[in-house]
């Protein structure tokens, strides 16, 4: 009994520490987003100089190459945002400024990776959200959602196909996405396959799910439903409010992207909210239609089952890693300043974790050594390439020279000494390794990856014009 009460008040102890540091860091990113916003307003509105007509020469055929580049799309990943949230901030910590073509789409951050991969396809190609008629009565959400007037690559398709770089669960959505076009899943495009994807980067990626869902909240016997006291279940109190206030200005800086359940008290009053709490109604009831239950390792392999390694596609994979085992004994976190104090935590518990002996275990072969090694949010081993329940073709590289000129249809994957959101938000943090890692992503997408002739940038052929000039 004595332990029985210890152990519980060490848990809820834990659970208010978690709970308290995961609110500081959300509300630093947002204040942080409103302040800048604020910043910059004052300063143009006081140091505003005089506006002077300028009349700039178009280089006819440097915007024409410029426009036939493939585009590079940054997928954010849970709790992220894209372009047009938050303020200036961005997600991938201005990255996308290293490239002439990258498109950074505002996804819903907390909606399951079927929804985010339908939303992920409409704001390439414009139209309204649809999301499936099946999938949207089985979920308890409307058909259709966010109308895009104007897609951002409307000419998106087999001859002009796409780079994604998908972060964490991005990696995943655009794994779906590629799948559900191979399938020709999306009415009114019966032309889609799988060849509109002409590469995915996958950094620190939730290839094959997470032991961290199971710390955070998730039952490990089903890898679906909600433990009664978890720091889920505080997430889960707060998204819901957060929707039922229905707060313009609020959900115009930062949205979770369940528009299409349809939660507002405008629309279903005290009644409505009730149901959500009890989970009768909206993404947390029994469907489970929202991300965390996607990267349980239950929810992965249900995934996976249906998702292909196409053998016209490039694959590379940066696995991120935070975590040493010193003699080849117990695994622990490789130091403290190293990792974002957001992390530290579950980097010590991931790496302890077991899965609980007393229910089957999730897969056969399992074993809790292999799962040991963590960024602080996903397992090493998870972000390598898709390995569970069937194993994808793969190599393992030191440096990204190594495996040129890349073959596609393989999964290359390199291992990294970072946590979790080292690449992304902060890029101070990251310093050189953030120009290494985004460098070497931009060059391949445009130096390694094609299907037909390699295009040269824009500078490029300037400068080879220069110099033929000059011979």
């Amino acid at each position: 009994m004595i332990q029985w009460m210890v152990v519980s008040a060490l848990q809820l102890a834990e659970l208010s520490v978690s709970s308290v540091v995961h609110m500081m860091y959300g509300l630093y990113i947002f204040s942080s987003a409103v302040a800048g916003d604020l910043t910059q307003t004052l300063s143009e509105s006081i140091f505003k100089a005089k506006t002077a007509v300028e009349v700039k020469r178009i280089d006819q055929g440097k915007t024409t190459q410029v426009s036939d580049l493939p585009p590079i799309v940054l997928v954010h990943g849970i709790f992220g945002f894209g372009k047009g949230r938050l303020g200036g901030l961005s997600y991938f910590a201005g990255a996308e400024k290293k490239d002439e073509r990258v498109l950074v789409p505002d996804l819903g951050s907390l909606t399951s990776v079927h929804d985010r991969a339908r939303e992920l396809f409409y704001y390439l190609k414009g139209g309204r959200v649809d999301y499936g008629e099946d999938h949207s009565k089985a979920c308890g959400h409307s058909q259709f959602g966010r109308f895009y007037e104007k897609g951002e690559y409307q000419e998106w398709d087999e001859d002009h196909p796409i780079h994604f770089v998908g972060h964490s669960a991005g990696a995943q959505v655009v794994r779906v996405l590629q799948q559900m076009l191979a399938d020709k899943m999306f009415s009114g495009y019966e032309n889609t396959n799988e060849n509109w994807v002409l590469s995915l980067t996958s950094l620190s990626g939730a290839l094959n799910g997470t032991t961290r869902t199971y710390l955070d909240g998730i039952s490990p016997e089903d890898g679906k439903s909600l433990k009664l006291i978890s720091l889920l279940q505080i997430c889960k109190l707060g998204v819901i409010m957060y929707d039922w206030l229905d707060i313009p200005w609020l959900k115009s800086y930062y949205n979770f992207g369940f528009d299409h359940f349809d939660m507002s008290w405008k629309n279903t009053g005290l009644r409505g909210l009730v149901d959500c709490l009890l989970g009768n109604a909206g993404p947390f009831a029994s469907s489970g239609d929202w991300i965390l239950p996607d990267l349980s390792i239950q929810g992965s392999m249900k995934l996976n089952a249906n998702l292909r390694t196409f053998p016209n596609t490039f694959y590379f994979s940066y696995a991120t890693k935070r975590t040493r085992k010193p003699l080849g004994m117990m695994t622990v976190p490789s130091g403290v300043m190293g990792i974002h104090p957001l992390l530290f935590i579950r980097v010590l518990q991931m790496s302890q974790w077991r899965f609980p002996r007393d229910i089957p275990l999730p897969y056969k072969g399992y074993r809790d050594e292999d799962w040991q090694d963590n960024d602080g949010a996903l397992n090493t081993i998870s972000m390598t390439h898709p390995r569970i329940p069937v194993e994808h073709s793969n190599l393992i590289v030191q440096s990204d020279s190594d495996c040129l000129p890349l073959q596609p249809g393989i999964w290359y994957y390199k291992i990294v000494e970072a946590d979790h959101i080292l690449f992304i938000v902060n890029r101070e943090r990251a310093g050189v390794e953030f120009d290494l890692i985004y460098d070497s992503i931009f060059e391949r997408c445009r130096k390694h990856v094609f299907r037909k002739s390699p295009q040269s940038l824009p500078n490029e052929a300037q400068h080879q014009l220069g110099g033929d000039q000059e011979d």
